[in-house]
């Protein structure tokens, strides 16, 4: 079976985790204007632009992939694959849950938010506040 993408060894294995390269961030101001001038209209002229301010919710930007992820080049340009020592799966993930557990019932809320960051690449963890564990299972 020929796949999409296949990396250094031009096999796909089952569980593999892909991102898309999507190439260079676009404001949506200027793409707004664009779409203005390719309709033959004249932006402030025919057609007003109106910036309305962030909802609740919103975000400013979209992050593609996180910016610790180790990513390698598969067949296509645009389509990489996360390298696999990253992902977090088998003995090690029961490894870590089984500590999280025993830190829980300990209520080390500090050793909680330290592991999920070391675990979880480029995470925001620590930024955070930690929750007031009160009780725990």
């Amino acid at each position: 079976m020929a796949g999409v993408a296949g990396g250094g060894s031009d096999v796909q294995r089952t569980g593999d985790v892909f991102v898309l390269d999507m190439g260079e961030p676009v404001k949506i101001a200027d793409l707004a204007a664009d779409l203005i001038r390719l309709s033959g209209k004249e932006v402030g002229t025919d057609i007003e632009i109106r910036f309305t301010g962030i909802r609740p919710g919103e975000k400013l930007s979209e992050a593609l992939w996180d910016e610790g992820m180790s990513l390698e080049p598969t067949e296509h340009p645009d389509i990489l694959r996360v390298q696999e020592d990253l992902l977090l799966e088998g003995e090690p993930l029961e490894t870590t849950v089984d500590e999280l557990v025993r830190l829980a019932r300990e209520g080390d809320v500090r050793a909680i938010v330290g592991l999920l960051s070391d675990r979880i690449p480029a995470s925001l963890i620590r930024q955070t506040p930690p929750p007031d564990f009160t009780s725990v299972i």
